[in-house]
C-alpha cells in the first residue's frame, strides 16, 4: 500500500478542528503516511513542515513533496523537536500543529521493525534508527526496573511476575525476537477467550519506553505552544490513556482562567495560552471503527492558542528514563 492510501485515524475530525486557511503555515508533526498532509495541502497555498523520526515514512513521503512543488518541507526529526525544525526552515510561529502520537499501522505490519507479537521479528521496536532497541532494554534492565516500565507505561497488573519471568528467561538465553518475548509473557499472564493478547501490555509498555514517548509528547506539546501564533490551532490525536491524560492536563492548565478562594490571600494567576475547542474528546464513530478497529481508543483533542505568553515548564517526568536504566542507574 502506497502513502498516498493511507487515511489517519479520525483524520477528517483532526482536519476541520485545524481549519486550514489559505496562505497558512502548518505542521504535520507525525508525518507517518502523510494522510494530514495531503489533507492540508489540498488548501489552497500553504505552507506546511512535516517531521517523522522513521526513515521508512520519510524515504515514502518523496512523492508528496514533489507533488506539492515547494511547499512540503519534510524532515527526519523528533517530534519534539519541532521548533527548532520550523526555526531551521526561517519559520518563527505558525497557524496550527496537528499530531497523530503512538505506532502507526505502518510500522505494526512490518515483522522487522519488532513492535507486534503477531509477528516473529527481531525484538527492537524503535521508531528511528537510533538508541537501545527492546531487546537492549530486556537484556540488560534490573527486575526492578523492568517491573516499573511494564507497570508504569503498560498498566499490566501482573508485572512483577513478567519481570521475574524475563529475568529467568534471559538467564539460559537472550531474548532476541519478538515471538520469544510474548511466549515468555503468555506463560506468566493468563488471559481468557476474547481478552487481549497476554503479551499486550507488556510490548505497548516496552515500545513507549524505547521510544521515551510519553517525555517525547510533553516536550512537543510545549513546543506546539511556543510555535503557534495567536488564533493558531493544536490538534492531538492519541491511542491510550497514558498519552490522553497528557495531552488533557496539558490543555486543561493552560486554558485555565480563574481559581483560587476568596477566603486565601490572592494569588497570582498566569493568562490562558489556550482556549479548548474539545470539551470532551473527538472519537471515531461506528463506520470507522468497523472498518479500523484501531480507531476504537482514539482520541482527538484541540485548542487554539491565545495571545497570551507560553507558560513555564511543568515538574518533571516521574517515570524511569531510558538513559538512567541502560546504564544501571
Amino acid at each position: 500500500m502506497t502513502s498516498a492510501a493511507h487515511i489517519p485515524v479520525l483524520g477528517r475530525e483532526a482536519v476541520d478542528q485545524l481549519a486550514p486557511r489559505a496562505g497558512g503555515i502548518y505542521v504535520d508533526a507525525t508525518f507517518g503516511g502523510g494522510g494530514y498532509s495531503r489533507a492540508i495541502l489540498d488548501v489552497a497555498e500553504t505552507r506546511l513542515i512535516a517531521i517523522d523520526r522513521d526513515q521508512t515514512a520519510i524515504a515514502g513521503g518523496a512523492e508528496l513533496v514533489a507533488r506539492a512543488a515547494g511547499r512540503l518541507t519534510l524532515v527526519e526529526d523528533r517530534f519534539s523537536n519541532l521548533a527548532e525544525v520550523c526555526a531551521a526552515q526561517g519559520v518563527d510561529a505558525v497557524d496550527g500543529v496537528v499530531m497523530d502520537v503512538g505506532v502507526s499501522s505502518m510500522q505494526l505490519d512490518q515483522a522487522g521493525r519488532g513492535f507486534s507479537f503477531r509477528l516473529d521479528g527481531p525484538l527492537d521496536m524503535r521508531m528511528g534508527q537510533a538508541g537501545p532497541t527492546a531487546a537492549d532494554v530486556v537484556a540488560r534492565a534490573s527486575e526492578g526496573d523492568l517491573a516499573d516500565i511494564i507497570y508504569l507505561f503498560g498498566e499490566e497488573r501482573h508485572s512483577r511476575r513478567v519481570a521475574r519471568a524475563i529475568v529467568a528467561a534471559r538467564q539460559e538465553t537472550p531474548i532476541a525476537t519478538t515471538r520469544a518475548l510474548a511466549d515468555i509473557v503468555a506463560k506468566v499472564v493468563r488471559s481468557k477467550p476474547g481478552d487481549i493478547h497476554p503479551a499486550t501490555r507488556t510490548f505497548q509498555a516496552l515500545r513507549i519506553f524505547v521510544n521515551e514517548e510519553l517525555d517525547e509528547l510533553k516536550t512537543a506539546l510545549a513546543a506546539a505552544e511556543r510555535v503557534l501564533r495567536p488564533g493558531g490551532r493544536l490538534v492531538v490525536v492519541s491511542f491510550h490513556s497514558l498519552e490522553d491524560r497528557i495531552v488533557k492536563t496539558f490543555l486543561s492548565e493552560r486554558a485555565k482562567t480563574g481559581g483560587g478562594s476568596r477566603h486565601l490571600p490572592e494569588i497570582a494567576q498566569v493568562t490562558p495560552s489556550f482556549q479548548l475547542l474539545t470539551r470532551r474528546p473527538v472519537v471515531a464513530g461506528e463506520d470507522e471503527v468497523a472498518h479500523n478497529p484501531r480507531a476504537r481508543s482514539a482520541k482527538l483533542r484541540a485548542a487554539e492558542r491565545t495571545a497570551a505568553p507560553a507558560h513555564e515548564d511543568g515538574e518533571p517526568s516521574s517515570w524511569p528514563s531510558l538513559a538512567d536504566v541502560m546504564k544501571g542507574g
